[in-house]
């Protein structure tokens, strides 16, 4: 049963491969972990403060404000 698990393993990255496609080298692992963790976790972090300072609540300059002059 592992013999045929082996061979499955092997001939799987094969099957679905076009006829004349050579892959590339594959991505190291700091690479792998700069393009899919830490770039996605740092786009996240940034949107989520632009999105906040622009939607952020703005306080009263002043207690003495005119009626006429602002909505409570």
């Amino acid at each position: 049963m592992i013999k045929h698990l082996t061979t499955i393993a092997i001939a799987a990255p094969r099957i679905n491969q076009e006829p004349g496609s050579n892959p590339g080298e594959g991505l190291t692992a700091i690479q792998t972990f700069t393009y899919f963790v830490a770039a996605p976790v740092a786009l996240f972090l940034v949107i989520s403060v632009l999105v906040w300072a622009g939607t952020s609540t703005k306080k009263a300059r002043s207690k003495t404000s005119s009626v006429i002059t602002s909505i409570e």
